[in-house]
């Protein structure tokens, strides 16, 4: 007995010296925080990140530990220095936030950072609205959702993609956030691993954080017209990587992958038994071919779609995911714990959108967007033009150009715009959303190149 108590109380003395030790680091990582911010740095360095694996698991390999075991540890260490030193990041969400602020004190601003169409959602959800009461859907529900939604959404499914898939590989959820959420906290463990091609929407690698999931981002760049090398992907899977998320029509840049090269990423997730988390709710806004992760028919697949974008109903906050029917199973119990069930009112609105030609909205965003380019054109700001989506994504060529100041001086004017530090490394870059009337679109044109007038 004795023997075992030793044991125990070395344990203890060894625990409680690691966290004296996860303190110490803590407190350095506050440190380089700051330095960071001061120089304007982004906070995560994958470089550094991969030296220091590198060294991790050399250790392993001198001391007998499971290097898988290690390097889980290590990502949490990682993710908490992450959390520590990310606390003052800016995107278009705060841009937003402060935006409406403004506009509460009675400035007019021009809303060109987030992704919003100014246009109604069909004329059908008005009808809806009014008849749902009669119709009886106003009670608790599925969690996955309504059963003759989901026949119905798979049916839609079925007819746009070429699939066979039944109302048991979806989930209704309260946006695509929340099925994004749901998949990448029910599907991985804290200390696996993901990868985000970057740039990209901040809520994967947000979402991940938050559930103790390192993300190892992969870098595009405009030269390379935001697409990602085979060998990036290759080099930066391992033993950890559980999933990839794809984002195509990209959401800052519009990028569409070409065929050949998503096919070849497919190949590798299947190679390497990873999990395609693909968002696609900005599939409707397409100019090039564009192919749905759901026409690979992977078993390890999950697409998530949104009426947000679609259908103009942001405010309505509905969307979907779409997969297997054991990862729907996983995906369905967390939304229990989260929720009953999205309402049913909301879901029979959605369900009757469905019915609707939405056609014109992919125009009307098309022919803002070539608006967009041919302003950027002008002010000589350097861009690739997008394949899809609503937005443009542009490098500014100014000497000291910071993003985020540069979107604080924008807003003063009556101009709200996302600064690029928001999707990655991208301090230079600004995201301008095509959701505005084409006056209102040159009237903030006009208000950007006033500002950049400013620089020398």
């Amino acid at each position: 007995m004795s023997d075992i108590n030793d044991l125990r109380d070395k344990m203890e003395e060894v625990t409680l010296e690691m966290i004296k030790l996860l303190k110490t680091r803590t407190d350095i990582a506050k440190k380089i925080g700051e330095v960071k911010k001061n120089i304007g740095k982004v906070v995560t360095d994958e470089t550094r990140e991969e030296n220091l694996r590198t060294k991790v698991i050399s250790v392993c390999q001198e001391i007998g530990l499971d290097e898988k075991i290690a390097t889980k540890f290590l990502n949490f260490l990682l993710n908490e220095s992450i959390k520590v030193q990310s606390t003052n990041k800016q995107t278009h969400l705060s841009i937003f936030l402060k935006a409406k602020e403004l506009e509460q004190q009675g400035k007019k601003i021009i809303h060109m950072e987030v992704g919003e169409p100014d246009f109604l959602p069909p004329t059908i959800v008005k009808d809806a609205l009014e008849e749902v009461y009669d119709k009886g859907f106003l009670k608790y529900g599925q969690v996955r959702g309504m059963p003759i939604f989901r026949e119905t959404l798979a049916k839609y499914v079925n007819k746009k993609f070429k699939t066979s898939i039944t109302q048991e590989n979806i989930i209704v959820s309260p946006g695509a956030r929340f099925s994004i959420f749901t998949a990448i906290t029910t599907l991985l463990n804290p200390g696996d691993e993901i990868i985000v091609i970057e740039p990209a929407w901040p809520a994967y690698k947000d979402c991940a954080l938050n559930s103790g999931i390192k993300v190892r981002t992969i870098n595009t760049t405009l030269e390379s017209k935001w697409e990602p090398s085979i060998e990036q992907i290759q080099k930066t899977i391992n033993p950890n990587t559980k999933m990839i998320v794809l984002n195509y029509p990209n959401n800052p840049t519009g990028k569409i992958l070409p065929e050949k090269l998503q096919d070849e990423i497919i190949e590798i997730a299947k190679k390497n038994n990873l999990y395609v988390l693909s968002d696609e709710i900005y599939s409707e806004y397409v100019k090039e071919s564009w192919k749905s992760i759901l026409s690979y028919n992977y078993e390890k697949g999950i697409v998530t779609q949104s009426f947000s974008k679609s259908h103009a109903m942001t405010g309505f906050r509905i969307g979907y995911a779409i997969a297997d029917h054991k990862i729907i199973e996983k995906m369905s119990k967390l939304q229990a714990l989260c929720l009953t069930n999205v309402s049913e009112p909301i879901q029979y609105i959605a369900m009757k959108a469905l019915e609707s030609d939405t056609s014109n909205n992919n125009k009307t965003v098309q022919n803002r967007l070539d608006l967009l380019i041919q302003k950027a054109d002008e002010l000589n700001l350097d861009i690739i033009v997008p394949d899809g989506a609503m937005y443009v994504f542009a490098r500014i060529n100014k000497d000291g150009f910071d993003g985020v100041q540069f979107a604080n001086k924008t807003l003063e004017k009556g101009l709200a715009i996302a600064p690029g530090e928001g999707f990655g490394d991208y301090k230079n870059f600004i995201r301008i959303s095509a959701c505005q009337d084409e006056k209102t679109l040159i009237e903030g044109m006009n208000i950007l190149k006033e500002t950049m007038s400013e620089y020398q």
